[in-house]
């Protein structure tokens, strides 16, 4: 019988290597302007709910929600495993995650600016930055993914 030490320095199996080789992290994704873009609006979003837990923690679960759908995205991104779910149109999906993120951070950055409270001011401030990275992902997205599709067609 193996004792964990055993287990732990023994290399292993050929089938239990190529299960984990679906969450290798991709580096060359994440030095990427895709890679880059997502982790912006994640550290972004991050700093919007810390901001909004300070002064109106009525509008922090918009933000969390926001910080974990991008968490998801950048994972599925980072090792590839978008890949395995080959019946998702991942671009659309992608694309319409920064369109309802563009559409809550403006209509949430603008509710909390009312407040007058600096860490809200604040959490205004960023969430308009934010806007525009996201606007500038969905920009991208459209022109690189979506787009082509179509003006391939009109061509024919």
């Amino acid at each position: 019988m193996l004792s964990a030490r055993d287990r732990r320095d023994r290399p292993p199996e050929e089938g239990v290597s190529a299960e984990l080789q679906g969450f290798a992290v991709d580096k060359n994704f994440l030095t990427s302007l895709k890679g880059i873009l997502l982790e912006t609006e994640l550290a972004l979003t991050f700093i919007i709910f810390i901001c909004f837990t300070a002064s109106i923690s009525a509008y922090m679960a918009a933000a969390l929600l926001e910080f974990f759908i991008t968490l998801a995205f950048l994972f599925l991104y980072a090792t590839q495993y978008y890949q395995r779910f080959d019946r998702l149109n991942w671009p659309c999906l992608d694309f319409l995650r920064c369109v309802s993120a563009i559409i809550i951070f403006l209509v949430v950055s603008f509710a909390a600016v009312t407040s007058r409270d600096g860490a809200a001011i604040a959490a205004f401030v960023f969430g308009i930055i934010l806007v525009s990275v996201f606007a500038y992902d969905a920009f991208k997205i459209y022109r690189t993914d979506i787009a082509p599709g179509a003006s391939q067609g009109d061509r024919q």
